[in-house]
Formats: C-alpha cells, sequence, structure tokens
C-alpha cells in the first residue's frame, strides 16, 4: 500500500504539512495525491473512530452471518449490493468458510435488528438463512484498542 494511504489510515486528520515532511513531498504534492484518491474512488470517506464503550447510546451492534445462493449472471454481487443498500447495515463482506456475506448492522434494539432479520434480509430470495450475534463490549476496533490496562502500557508482557 502506498505510504500517504498507511499515514491516512492511522490519522486521517494530519494535516498535508506533516504528512509532506513525513513522507519527504510537498504539501501541494500531498493535497493533489488526496484529491486523485477521492477522485478515483480509492478513499471513499474519513470518520473518526469512536469508543463504544464510552458514548452514551441505546443502539445495538450484531454481525449476521448469511448463507446465501448466488445468481447466475452476478454471483454474490447483486444480493450483496441490494442488502448492502439498506440503512441498517453498517458493512458488508463476502467470506470463505461456513458462511457466504457477514453483515455488521446497528438498530435501536434488539426486537429492531430480529425485525429487520425476520421481515427484510430472511425474506430477500437466495436469502439461505442467518445467524445473528449481538455485540457486547468493543476490545479493539480497526487496529485501535478502546482500553488500555496496566497503567496505559499497551505493550503484551513477555512471560518466559
Amino acid at each position: 500500500m502506498d505510504n500517504l494511504l498507511e499515514e491516512l489510515k492511522k490519522n486521517g486528520r494530519e494535516t498535508a504539512e506533516n504528512l509532506a515532511k513525513m513522507l519527504q513531498s510537498t504539501p501541494a504534492e500531498i493535497e493533489a495525491r488526496i484529491a486523485e484518491y477521492e477522485k478515483a474512488g480509492i478513499i471513499r470517506g474519513f470518520q473518526a473512530l469512536l469508543n463504544p464503550n464510552m458514548v452514551e447510546t441505546d443502539d445495538v451492534h450484531a454481525a449476521i452471518e448469511l448463507k446465501i445462493r448466488p445468481e447466475r449472471e452476478s454471483g454474490f454481487g447483486s444480493i450483496a449490493d441490494r442488502i448492502s443498500r439498506f440503512p441498517q447495515v453498517d458493512s458488508c463482506f463476502l467470506m470463505s468458510g461456513g458462511y457466504d456475506l457477514l453483515l455488521f448492522v446497528t438498530g435501536k434494539s434488539l426486537q429492531d435488528v430480529a425485525h429487520f432479520v425476520a421481515a427484510e434480509l430472511s425474506t430477500i430470495d437466495g436469502v439461505l438463512s442467518t445467524a445473528t450475534h449481538f455485540m457486547l463490549k468493543t476490545y479493539k476496533d480497526q487496529g485501535v484498542a478502546m482500553e488500555c490496562r496496566n497503567g496505559g502500557e499497551e505493550r503484551l508482557s513477555v512471560t518466559p
């Protein structure tokens, strides 16, 4: 992966000036490259990564495994595209193994997620089965630890 993209993944708010210093470039070149990445669809947006354990919300998050029947012309793509359009779906991945799609969804309650699965997902032609797993606590998300133990020390302890 490009060094600029690596740095933006670490900190999407880093200034062009700092990025230019880190990458031995100019701020104008960095801004132009970022604009090119956005135009090409490589950079899809910038978001703050929030610690859900510290934010007051009643939202419920779940991971849903879907087994689906691929379609003749489009394989898994058209069903995945249709499912991805639901506002409850935060992420949708094609997987290998025991199921085909992995969804991460958000709802206002357990019943809201259950209704979405029963009324929306399971009724789609080609959806063979679902398995829903509710998220209880977040320890790490997108490479970022949500809690630091041992007085803030983030390194793993070494034992003989």
